[in-house]
């Protein structure tokens, strides 16, 4: 499918098709530089068919019918999530190359400051974008939250699954499902959760600072979640009372 970007540019390929382009040529610049095992491989290849399969589904399911520059950039951002995933699971294997590892998840979280700004200064926000953007933030944190479990304790990855299980529980409850008002205190709980984690992922602090850096943003984010969900159902409950008046 050619989508039309909004500054009537055409793209030549899916962006799907392009997110599996760069994140391809991503697990194979981190193989001719610091080496892939097998495992690696196989967990950048499975990140691919899942999150490029995922963007070409919700593209389809959306109906979206432009692209904008900010949206590339949250591709690019989560291509090099996939690479981010291929060395974590090559240090889950005991092979853990830090460095390179820490450096690429801290480029993808930076550049998570820079699509929302080049979406507002090019005014080509969307609904859509909105998502895509949300849903990059959400695999790298949720990532990267396994990695500092592995040295922290367990309890980190909740950092990570936070987001999932309140998708999950939508399923059950669909008033869940309802819109939030924006909150700038919201986005910059969510921005902190990725900022913290790569700090701890670089093992600059004693691990008892680091779990309580963690805990803090742990905290924080219980916190953005719990008043999110209070206030979706005290809308609901408003809304019940209005239909029985």
């Amino acid at each position: 499918m050619t989508l039309l970007a909004r500054r009537e540019m055409t793209l030549q390929i899916h962006p799907a098709g392009l997110g599996a382009a760069v994140q391809a040529g991503v697990i194979m610049s981190l193989a001719a530089t610091v080496g892939l095992g097998a495992i690696g491989w196989a967990t950048g290849v499975a990140f691919g068919v899942l999150a490029w399969s995922v963007l070409a589904e919700g593209i389809r399911r959306t109906g979206a019918r432009s692209w904008g520059p900010a949206d590339t950039i949250t591709l690019v951002r989560l291509a090099l999530t996939g690479g981010v995933a291929a060395l974590v699971a090559e240090a889950l294997a005991g092979r853990t190359m830090l460095m390179t590892l820490v450096g690429l998840a801290a480029v993808a979280a930076a550049l998570d400051a820079v699509d929302g700004q080049v979406a507002r200064r090019t005014k080509t926000t969307s609904a859509f974008g909105a998502r895509f953007d949300m849903e990059a933030d959400s695999v790298l944190v949720l990532i990267l939250s396994l990695f500092v479990a592995s040295s922290l304790g367990w309890w980190v990855a909740a950092i990570g699954l936070f987001r999932y299980a309140f998708v999950a529980a939508s399923w059950a409850w669909p008033w869940l499902r309802g819109s939030l008002p924006p909150r700038m205190v919201r986005k910059v709980i969510a921005a902190l959760q990725g900022a913290v984690l790569v700090v701890a992922s670089a093992d600059l602090l004693p691990v008892w600072q680091a779990q309580i850096v963690v805990a803090l943003a742990l905290g924080f984010l219980t916190w953005s979640f719990g008043t999110d969900v209070v206030w979706l159902r005290s809308r609901r409950s408003l809304a019940t009372a209005g239909g029985q008046a």
